[in-house]
């Protein structure tokens, strides 16, 4: 199964004339994520790097810790969709059944299982010391995004995050339907690959909310550029985990929190 596929349109110009084009459509699908013989969550994904997005999904969701936690990881095609099954080790095994036991809701948004308010806002890991790039690597980091989108460029429908070093340069791309996967995506290919951040920073094609502060917090990443606005609860919880946000990251100019 692909990640896009190709349909025809009939494009209609402001002056009524009418003429047929193909265009690439990105593909939305059902993704099961199965942890330990349980089924954990369902997201609507694209088929691409699918053990990136369990891996990173997994530490995102605090079922693990390190890749290590992952004993076996499978991805299975089917008719309508894919089964992501993934096998974790003992010590950690009681998480997975503790949020499968108490679930209330299925998202992708960092929200699966979560039984209470409390638990949405739980306590994130501190950065004790903050990162020392300059703003130029963004717009650095912008501009080399452009051509890193394959899947994006052609069917203009999915979000890219991207691992970037601390001078702007573009070391890793995940791309999806979904902002939170393309960044779960990225975090495991870099979790799989034994990659860390290295001063360096990730940019996001999307808005910057407080789940994806959450998911570069678990993932400790240093900061965070998404080409869209923040909303002020990502802005806390930014602040309190010691991340540094740049938002409204455009090709002319970019907004620093202060």
């Amino acid at each position: 199964m692909n990640d896009a596929r190709t349909l025809q349109f009939a494009q209609v110009a402001a002056d009524g004339a009418v003429t047929v084009q193909p265009r690439a459509i990105a593909e939305e699908v059902p993704v099961a994520i199965e942890c330990n013989g349980l089924g954990y969550a369902v997201l609507m994904a694209s088929l691409g790097d699918p053990l990136d997005l369990g891996y990173g999904f997994a530490l995102t969701e605090r079922l693990i810790d390190t890749p290590d936690d992952v004993l076996d990881a499978e991805a299975h095609a089917l008719e309508h969709g894919m089964l992501l099954r993934l096998t974790l080790a003992a010590r950690v095994a009681d998480r997975v059944a503790d949020r499968v036991r108490h679930r209330t809701a299925d998202s992708s948004c960092g929200l699966c299982g979560v039984e209470s308010l409390e638990q949405a806002l739980r306590p994130l890991p501190v950065r004790t010391t903050r990162w020392a790039g300059d703003d130029t690597a963004v717009f650095a980091a912008l501009e080399a995004l452009e051509t890193a989108q394959p899947l994006g460029a052609a069917t203009r429908a999915v979000h890219a995050a991207a691992a970037c070093t601390p001078e702007g340069a573009i070391r890793l791309v995940r791309e999806d339907v979904g902002r939170h996967n393309a960044f779960d995506k990225l975090i495991g290919a870099m979790l799989r690959a034994g990659l860390r951040w290295d001063d360096g920073f990730a940019l996001l094609t999307s808005r910057c909310s407080y789940e994806l502060v959450e998911k570069a917090a678990r993932s400790d990443c240093p900061m965070l550029a998404t080409i869209s606005a923040p909303t002020a609860l990502a802005l806390d919880r930014a602040r309190a985990a010691g991340i540094e946000l740049r938002v409204l990251a455009r090709p002319d100019a970019l907004l620093r929190p202060l």
